[in-house]
């Protein structure tokens, strides 16, 4: 569905000079910098994968995305999505595909959402029996009824991201861009979109790419996630992969019914690659790689020789692993 090779994106900046002077001279020559936005970003994606682009603020994500929805042209490399080239092919390209933009709007301020529909639907060329009842749908699973002929600018912030949604499905995309699509949200409305979207992915086959700073988004949707850093991908892999890669390891907290030292459970686990952490007399923590799968040994081997009253497994969150990511300078990583 997605195939970019050695995608490069350059800008050149105007660096301004110092005082007044400097301003004076700029009036004449300008000196100009070129800052490489996107740096040989290279993946494919399969039809009817959902996968999360995600980025520190200045990673290259924005302008990737708006590479890959033919809004900007790249400096060098190449994009061809769903059989189009989008630089080239833009118009047919662009009926292939949905975008909802977290911060821009595709509905008309003063109509209902219902008229902007009917007004997408003209522009798309969508045929009338089978675009109303592709339409009906969208409004029943995104739950929009009650409020769907009211004009836009009365509409509360969750209620017209999910219109935005619809808005950008009514033409049957084979491709979604969501660049921040639950930014703002509450919980629920976040609960209602996601939901949507697994469902859409599942009965239409739908290729959907997320970029998101909000990490449950990942977690409730994707399985794959490309990471972005200075314009270069550092990472293109299966979460649990990520969180293998970046993440902390586990944590095993063990309640003892009796005093117990970290010497007594170290002498148990033996010369085992794990950090004990000693929380008071009746409580100990056990820290653990992920990757090796050591995790059945140590439960196993604990509640073997001692009396325990409580176990809690505490994972990484993905949040900690993204935190992890942008504050390690590294090297692009590639896991199937």
């Amino acid at each position: 569905m997605i195939q970019v090779n050695h995608l490069q994106k350059e800008f050149r900046i105007h660096q301004a000079r110092a005082g007044l002077g400097g301003a004076f001279r700029d009036l004449f020559s300008r000196e100009y910098k070129t800052v490489k936005a996107v740096d040989d970003l290279s993946f494919s994606v399969e039809e009817g994968e959902m996968f999360a682009l995600i980025g520190e603020n200045g990673a290259g994500k924005s302008t990737t995305i708006k590479m890959l929805t033919g809004i900007l042209n790249p400096s060098g490399g190449e994009i061809v999505i769903n059989g189009f080239v989008p630089q080239k092919q833009r118009e047919d390209y662009v009926r292939s595909i949905g975008v909802v933009f977290g911060q821009r709007s595709q509905l008309w301020w003063d109509l209902s959402p219902l008229e902007s529909f009917r007004l997408l639907k003209s522009v798309y060329k969508v045929e009338e029996h089978e675009g109303q009842r592709w339409l009906d749908r969208l409004i029943e699973e995104l739950d929009i009824g009650s409020f769907v002929s009211q004009p836009v600018r009365k509409l509360s912030l969750g209620q017209r991201m999910r219109c935005e949604v619809a808005a950008a499905l009514i033409h049957k995309p084979r491709l979604l861009f969501l660049d921040e699509p639950t930014v703002g949200l509450d919980v629920l409305v976040k609960q209602k979109i996601r939901e949507f979207l697994r469902n859409l992915n599942d009965t239409e086959h739908m290729t959907i790419l997320l970029t998101t700073h909000d990490v449950t988004d990942i977690e409730a949707l994707c399985k794959r996630v490309l990471v972005m850093d200075k314009g270069k991908l550092i990472f293109d892999g299966l979460l649990e992969n990520l969180k293998e890669k970046w993440g902390n390891g586990t944590e095993v907290a063990f309640q003892f019914k009796k005093r117990t030292s970290a010497e007594e459970l170290r002498t148990v686990l033996g010369e085992l690659p794990c950090e004990i952490i000693r929380e008071n007399d009746f409580a100990l923590r056990v820290k653990v790689s992920r990757s090796q799968e050591m995790l059945p040994f140590v439960l196993s081997t604990v509640m073997a020789s001692f009396d325990i009253s409580d176990v809690k497994i505490m994972e990484a969150s993905t949040e900690d692993i993204v935190r992890n990511i942008y504050s390690t300078d590294s090297e692009v990583v590639s896991h199937g």
